[in-house]
Order: C-alpha cells, then sequence, then structure tokens
C-alpha cells in the first residue's frame, strides 16, 4: 500500500517511464535514485563555475545567465535519465531547488518604491491646474458682470 499520493505518483509515473514496450518481454527498469543523487552534484559545481564568471549583482537578471542556467537543467535531466529516473522528480527538484537558495535567494520581487519628483517638476504640475482654475473663475465671474453686453 502506497504511503503518501506523491509516492505512489512518483511510482507510477516512474515505472510507466521506464517500462519497455519494444518486444514481448517486457524488463522494468526502476530508478536509481541514489546514483542520480550522487551525480547531480557535479551539475550543481559545474553551474556554480559559470556563475563565478557572472557579477553577483546581475543573478537577479536571467538574460545574463541563461545559458549556464539551460546548461544546468540539460545536465540535471540527462543525470536524471541516466540513473533510469523520470525528471523532473522530487529528489531533483529538491537539488534544484537548493541551487536557487544558493544563487537566487536576493531575488524575490521588490516593492515599488514611489518618490516624488524633483521639486521644479512638482511645483510646475501643482502651480499650473491652480493657475487655470483662477483664470476660469476670474473668466466667469467677469462674463457674469458684462451679461448686460453679451
Amino acid at each position: 500500500r502506497c504511503l503518501t499520493h506523491l509516492f505512489c505518483f512518483s511510482f507510477l509515473v516512474n515505472g510507466l517511464m521506464t517500462l519497455g514496450f519494444a518486444g514481448a518481454r517486457q524488463q522494468t527498469v526502476l530508478c536509481n535514485e541514489s546514483l542520480m543523487l550522487e551525480k547531480l552534484p557535479a551539475c550543481g559545481k559545474s553551474f556554480e563555475e559559470m556563475m563565478k564568471k557572472v557579477d553577483s549583482k546581475k543573478w537577479c537578471n536571467l538574460t545574463e545567465f541563461i545559458m549556464y542556467y539551460d546548461n544546468f537543467t540539460q545536465c540535471t535531466e540527462r543525470e536524471a535519465n541516466n540513473a533510469s529516473c523520470f525528471w523532473p522528480n522530487p529528489l531533483a527538484e529538491g537539488f534544484i531547488t537548493g541551487i536557487h537558495k544558493q544563487f537566487f535567494s536576493n531575488c524575490t520581487s521588490e516593492k515599488v518604491h514611489w518618490e516624488d519628483p524633483p521639486d521644479e517638476i512638482l511645483i510646475t504640475l501643482i502651480l499650473i491646474p491652480v493657475m487655470l482654475t483662477c483664470a476660469m473663475i476670474t473668466l466667469v465671474v467677469w462674463c457674469s458682470k458684462r451679461s448686460d453686453i453679451l
């Protein structure tokens, strides 16, 4: 009996992915999780070496290291497949999450920090509507006093 739904799903998918349907004789190849966990750190080490080429201030800008991240992803997928495991799987995801925490933990979405514009612009933006309002009031009062001519 399965202990958790995730384990059951993982076992089922892994079994289906590794089951050979080519011939009459079917063999089931089970995921070698220990081999996968042994090989994944090499992917992380390679990614770490590549990320040393990128200024740490630019680690939150994906365009700066997208090729390195793609190589890292392909490496983890290749190592999972070499261990007869499907990818992504919970163990590989845990490893990838650890790499994310190591390199991208400071890349949270920042709240927008609103600032006032410079004083010259602020004064202009305030004075224009005030002056227009005064001019309209003056025009209305002047026209109402001269209604006998209009």
